[in-house]
């Protein structure tokens, strides 16, 4: 008979770790009396980061007694105490590998159903002291498991643990881990997990991701039911490409058309993506990097960007005041995972400034397509001197049966014709979406200022916008994901100290180029040092959050990851430069 040992929780909080501060709850502690377990924790029980942990489907966390043993052997460690997994409940039985999603158990007056495997990440490494537990526990497989309450009740160390029901399909605990984690998994292994219903939404989403990635056609390299990774781009790193035609879009705005130097035909960019362009604005020192959206309907023949001319901007001011028609460009295959999806739902294109390229892109497929779906094209500017593709947006709307336009200007002039140049004066926000009787159903498409897309998606996520049907696409430094740290701002710099005597590594977004230095351990750790916003979650090449577009130069990874991302892709929390490098950050 299965047995609870101990009962084990801790309240968040904060923990110094390389010189951050964490705010976590990994740290639980026996208790000699009985606890009330309830819908979303145990009594004296919480959690640091929400996002990633708690709630109802991960209520109470499970870890075995055998799987104690077992890393006691393989680490070579005595110093084990109740709760050094991070987990609530400490039992005897219950395997990860005879466990299975759906599974129910009765424990002391309380009754749980088992709902997915641990989502590992750096936190167990920090109270572990070892940082490749999040990378050991699904290699070795045992990562543990959730329980949903379905009944509150007191329970306490010594309960005996009773089964009640068998979960449909009978995935086990491991198997479910390694379905999404590790490569090898079937079709079939993954229609079986989502006929599971107390499977929690977030791994049925990864499992549906997956399985769309393979109806698709789209290369099977990489883990789409853990990043969005994108095709390997149609070449590595940059290809001389010649400006053909310069044109104005608005006193700001300034188009340039460009053409393989070679002649050979270009790949047909995605509605949406962007190249990214190496300027060498000054021969004396490192090439600028920066990058634009394709601004027209993909073609073989040409790529178009459009250059919102900066105040400050080095290399928008080089390209709208310097650059000529037959000047060479060195330019990145298209990248980027900000596409138009198909489907049959309405399509609202929300842009503002420049913002408009991409989305611009996506209007000139729709027309091309002459769809049948209601396309809202919604646009905010300062005034007509400031609004770029006027013309061009309105044509391509009026082939559209379902195509419909709402121009906002913030500050429109005395030459602005209201009904004909704009709509309204103002700004867009939902309550404008209400007043036109936009579709919540929809999908939104958003692009534009980081203040238009912050208070855009709050907006849709308050007025009920499922968050799978709301993309955006950022021009600058992505939004960084530090899971249990505070935000904060970031200006990227070069690291203190000398420089290091490895390659030159460029972060695109960023704008700053910097030597690899072999005293930091990846390339996460060069981007923290130069305050470059980073996405990561578990630092050992598991989870895949920190993967970025590589762009041009090579790597290698140590420790290898548990899957390698698709080519054109990088996992920057576990690889090295092994030449010049650039990437998408």
């Amino acid at each position: 008979m299965a047995r609870l040992l101990s009962v084990n929780v801790g309240l968040p909080r904060d923990v110094s770790w390389n010189g951050k501060t964490v705010r976590t709850a990994v740290w639980k502690l026996p208790v000699n009396e009985r606890r009330v377990v309830r819908k979303l924790n145990i009594d004296g029980d919480g959690q640091g980061d929400l996002a990633g942990h708690g709630g109802e489907q991960r209520a109470v966390f499970v870890y075995q007694m055998d799987s104690y043993h077992y890393w006691e052997r393989f680490l070579g460690r005595s110093d084990f105490s109740y709760g050094q997994f991070g987990e609530n409940f400490t039992v005897e039985g219950l395997l990860d590998g005879e466990v299975c999603i759906g599974d129910r158990y009765r424990i002391g007056d309380a009754l749980f159903e088992v709902t997915q495997p641990r989502v590992t990440c750096y936190r167990v490494g920090i109270r572990m002291n070892e940082p490749r537990m999040p990378s050991l526990l699904v290699a070795h497989h045992r990562p543990g498991f959730y329980f949903r309450v379905l009944q509150e009740g007191e329970v306490g160390s010594g309960d005996e643990i009773a089964k009640v029901a068998d979960g449909p399909e009978r995935i086990t605990v491991a198997e479910m881990d390694a379905l999404l984690y590790l490569p090898g998994h079937s079709r079939e292994q993954l229609e079986r997990a989502l006929r599971i219903p107390a499977l929690s939404q977030g791994w049925k989403g990864s499992f549906q991701a997956i399985l769309q990635q393979e109806s698709s056609g789209k290369t099977k390299e990489g883990n789409a039911g853990l990043a969005n990774e994108e095709q390997a781009p149609a070449w590595p790193g940059f290809r001389p490409m010649l400006i053909g035609h310069i044109g104005k879009e608005s006193e700001s705005v300034t188009s340039f058309t460009l053409a393989a130097a070679d002649g050979k035909p270009l790949p047909v960019a995605q509605p949406g993506q962007f190249v990214v362009v190496r300027l060498q604005v000054d021969p004396g020192k490192p090439a600028v990097l920066r990058s634009y959206s394709l601004s027209d309907l993909p073609a073989v023949d040409h790529f178009r960007i459009s250059v919102k001319s900066e105040t400050n901007g080095i290399g928008s001011a080089f390209l709208c005041n310097h650059a000529r028609e037959g000047d060479v460009l060195d330019v990145s295959a298209p990248r980027g995972s900000f596409t138009l999806r198909s489907g049959e739902a309405p399509v609202v294109l929300l842009s503002a400034g420049v913002g408009a390229t991409p989305v611009l892109a996506m209007l000139h497929v729709l027309a091309a397509e002459k769809s049948q779906r209601q396309v809202w094209w919604i646009y905010a500017a300062r005034n007509r001197a400031n609004h770029p593709f006027a013309q061009e947006s309105r044509s391509l709307l009026e082939r559209l049966p379902g195509g419909r336009s709402y121009i906002v200007y913030s500050r429109p002039d005395a030459r602005d014709q209201p009904k004909t140049d704009f709509d309204a004066s103002g700004h867009v926000d939902v309550a404008l979406l209400e007043k036109l009787e936009v579709p919540r159903s929809s999908d939104f498409y958003l692009c534009g200022p980081a203040s238009f897309l912050q208070s855009m998606r709050a907006g849709l996520e308050s007025w009920g916008v499922p968050a799978p049907s709301v993309h955006m696409e950022i021009f600058g430094a992505l939004q960084g994901i530090t899971p249990g740290m505070t935000a904060v701002d970031h200006n990227p710099h070069l690291p203190p100290g000398p420089p290091g005597s490895g390659p030159p590594v460029s972060f695109a977004r960023s704008g700053i180029t910097v030597s690899w230095d072999p005293t930091f351990s990846n390339l996460l750790e060069l981007a923290e040092a130069c305050d470059v916003p980073v996405r990561w979650s578990c630092r050992t090449g598991v989870c895949h959050t920190c993967m970025t577009g590589l762009i041009g130069g090579s790597i290698t990874y140590n420790p290898e990851p548990i899957e390698r991302p698709a080519a054109g892709n990088v996992l920057v929390c576990c690889s090295q430069p092994s030449a010049a490098l650039v990437i998408d950050l």
